[in-house]
């Protein structure tokens, strides 16, 4: 396992929607806590798909960014 990267994200049990997603349209991301390397990160709706791990200082940045309305949908 790339340390990145989980090519299976549906191997680990215990993810959450996170409560920034966008409960309207069907966009959820889904966060793990409690992991060893980091934060994974995957797209509810492709359970079986990949997940991203970030690094704990990269989680909180992005979420500092969403709070702030860095992003736009």
């Amino acid at each position: 396992m790339n340390e990145h990267i989980i090519s299976d994200a549906s191997t680990l049990s215990g993810w959450r929607k996170s409560s920034y997603s966008n409960s309207d349209s069907g966009s959820c991301v889904e966060v793990l806590d409690g992991h060893p390397s980091g934060v994974p990160v995957r797209d509810s709706k492709n359970p079986h798909g990949p997940a991203v791990v970030l690094p704990p200082t990269g989680w909180s940045s992005f979420i500092a960014a969403v709070k702030e309305g860095r992003f736009t949908a």
